[in-house]
């Protein structure tokens, strides 16, 4: 979803603009500031794609306020709002790329055509094959590879710095190994799944090559195809950004949190691709790579819901030893993909191909059948292990194949089993999400008078706004909007039964600052006013 920030020191004028855009399907997601410095700490707090501002206002300005924008989210297109006296702010803003301005005067039709044609702009920036051959300059294939090798090659043990130089120097990596790097993992999706390896390998190298293009500007990236098919990129700021280290990692990570959202939405749009993004906020010293790895793919899998167009940020506080084995056998590789990632169709589509080359044209099988009957007992027994799924799984006989009265029934077992563990895996989601939603139930309750933004809840459980949006609609079958709408509501009509306050501090306690903001929003659910609806209430 493209957001979009109003901005005017005038409250009516952001007021209204704000309500104009409320009640158009343009599937904008809306915010409002009233000065440069309030649209600033919305632009350090989350992605900002479209901006509409007054171009002279007390304090920060238009034009301070754009640098701010650019340095920030280049991306993000800026319509000014301007007064006739205001040329001289308008030549110097028009230099830049992006940038478009209208007459206050104006009639909201031409601001509404200037908005959309911003998100039009936009939508066009992610075509995927344009954005993709830009990229495949800079990396090819090869190189790719290369690079996927051996970062599992890292992950296996520690490299002194100078032996990292000369490795990255060698491969072409544009990392700094005196550096600490951000990691975040990727967990691919496909909608209409193809079981080919070269299939799957080409979906993970797009996704790849994209990201070069979004992370390019503001970071040193490297993006890696791991053991299981998925994603990991090593992430640093450019090198000019690093003077006060904390802050710039910390503005990366909201950096990497907005870029993957738009890469999501690209690589749907185009490639039917899904994927779920974990990135770690916590900076990593290259020795304690493999213990963030591990502990990353963990928690994609701890995820709430299916994870689908997910980035989840997460603190991993101290790290310790990985309890994690990335070893597999290698026959059984794609079907722990398939476990891993929670995909059923792919994993029993091989499953059944695997069976049809175990066996004889009589249902005998041979050496190769016991061995990828152990095979695949093993990592299933792995996968309980490691989840501690003992108790609800059972596992007598997984490891004694004669136990079984045929071949037949042996493979049975394991496919039994194997279903076990994706019911389970997805009752869990369920579950979680479940218990996610409450959350932000209970946290709109009790913060009713508050910022219950988009931004601000998602901020709650750590989520990005667009997937709690979504997981929220898929849950519970209405808007998060219009949810808190509904809670608002009952509340005023509760506390207008009530004498004990004034109709405008009815309003503060149900997140209205101004009257006619809270009378507005009354009036437009009952069709009558809060002083109308109380003296019916006393009558």
């Amino acid at each position: 979803m493209i957001r979009m920030l109003i901005v005017d020191d005038e409250e009516i004028i952001t007021d209204g603009l704000f309500d104009v855009f409320s009640q158009l399907n343009l599937n904008l997601d809306l915010y409002k500031a009233y000065s440069g410095e309030e649209a600033l700490d919305w632009m350090n707090t989350t992605r900002v794609d479209i901006v509409l501002s007054d171009i002279r206002m007390p304090g920060m300005d238009g034009l301070e306020l754009m640098r701010n924008i650019r340095s920030s989210w280049p991306h993000c297109k800026i319509i000014f709002l301007t007064g006739y006296n205001d040329f001289d702010y308008v030549y110097q803003a028009i230099q830049s790329p992006g940038i478009s301005y209208l007459l206050k005067s104006e009639e909201y039709d031409k601001i509404i055509k200037a908005v959309t044609d911003a998100i039009h702009e936009l939508e066009s920036s992610l075509k995927f094959h344009d954005l993709v051959k830009q990229s495949r300059e800079k990396l090819t294939t090869l190189e790719t590879l290369a690079q996927g090798n051996y970062f599992r090659y890292l992950l296996q043990g520690t490299r002194t710095t100078e032996e990292l130089e000369v490795d990255f120097r060698n491969l072409g990596i544009a990392l700094d190994p005196a550096l600490p790097i951000l990691v975040a993992v990727a967990d691919i999706q496909r909608t209409n799944m193809h079981h080919s390896f070269a299939e799957s390998q080409n979906a993970a190298l797009a996704v790849k090559f994209l990201a070069e293009t979004f992370l390019a500007e503001r970071t040193d990236s490297l993006g890696i195809i791991d053991h299981y098919g998925g994603l990991v990129w090593l992430v640093q700021p450019k090198h000019g950004q690093v003077r006060e280290l904390d802050e710039a990692y910390a503005r990366t990570v909201k950096f990497l949190e907005g870029q993957f959202e738009l890469m999501q939405q690209a690589c749907l749009d185009s490639l039917g691709i899904t994927f779920a993004i974990t990135i770690c906020a916590d900076t990593c010293e290259w020795k304690q790579l493999s213990e963030i790895y591990d502990r990353l793919r963990s928690e994609q899998y701890r995820r709430a819901g299916d994870g689908a167009q997910m980035v989840q940020t997460v603190t991993l506080g101290t790290i310790g030893t990985a309890a994690n084995s990335r070893t597999l056998r290698e026959k059984a590789e794609s079907l722990a993909i398939h476990l891993e990632g929670g995909n059923r169709e792919g994993f029993l589509h091989l499953f059944n191909e695997l069976m049809k080359t175990a066996f004889d044209e009589r249902g005998n099988g041979g050496p190769f059948a016991l061995e990828l009957y152990y095979t695949i007992a093993l990592f299933l027994l792995s996968y309980i292990n490691r989840w501690e799924l003992h108790d609800k799984v059972g596992t007598t006989g997984l490891m004694q194949r004669d136990r079984h009265s045929s071949w037949q029934d042996s493979y049975e077992f394991l496919k039994q089993i194997a279903e076990s563990l994706f019911n389970l895996r997805l009752s869990v989601e369920r579950n979680r999400a479940a218990a996610v939603i409450e959350k932000i139930r209970l946290y709109i309750e009790e913060h009713l008078g508050e910022d219950l933004s988009l931004v601000r809840l998602a901020s709650v459980i750590h989520f990005n706004p667009s997937y709690l949006s979504r997981l929220f609609k898929q849950e519970s079958g209405i808007n998060l909007s219009e949810y808190i709408d509904e809670v608002r509501m009952e509340k005023a009509k509760n506390l207008l039964k009530k004498d004990e306050l004034k109709i405008a501090e009815v309003g503060v306690q149900v997140g209205y600052e101004t009257p006619h903001s809270f009378t507005r929003f009354f009036k437009k659910s009952t069709s009558m006013t809060p002083a109308e609806y109380r003296e019916i209430v006393r009558k």
